[in-house]
């Protein structure tokens, strides 16, 4: 028996747009760790316990790792993980752009008002990243027949 061409495939525009999403969230989850990596030698100096280059090299490996999970990994474990990655760093960014912190504990005074070109990017990278993981979190499939226990 032959399939009908003329008649869409049931699904198929979801999973295009799903798979749009993960596309667009690991892009995403790449400009943010490019753009962290690139600027932590910038950094090193602004220290505490902790420095601040050290803190971008941390956001940057946990994008990478975001990134790849989003793509590779299709659970809603990996595209939570990929939106607390993307939402924490938009969060932070925004908190230390308007808010001035100081040194909170074991972490440097990382205050900095203006809105360089890479932080516009990075802000930009991270918002796209988290709408496209809440889009991925909300549109996932339900799978009939399972029953929890």
């Amino acid at each position: 028996m032959a399939l009908d061409n003329s008649v869409p495939e049931r699904g198929r525009p979801r999973r295009v747009a799903r798979g749009v999403a993960r596309l667009l969230a690991a892009a995403g989850l790449a400009v943010d760790a490019y753009v962290h990596a690139r600027l932590a030698g910038r950094y090193d100096e602004v220290t505490a316990t902790l420095g601040q280059g050290l803190l971008f090299r941390v956001d940057a490996a946990l994008a990478v790792l975001a990134a790849l999970l989003v793509l590779t990994w299709r659970r809603p474990a990996a595209d939570t993980f990929a939106w607390l990655v993307a939402t924490g760093g938009l969060a932070l960014l925004l908190l230390y752009t308007y808010v001035d912190l100081g040194a909170p504990g074991p972490l440097p005074d990382m205050y900095e008002p203006g809105w360089s070109g890479e932080k516009k990017l990075a802000a930009l990278a991270q918002a796209v990243a988290a709408l496209a993981t809440v889009f991925l979190l909300l549109t996932r499939p339900r799978v009939l027949g399972r029953h929890r226990r």
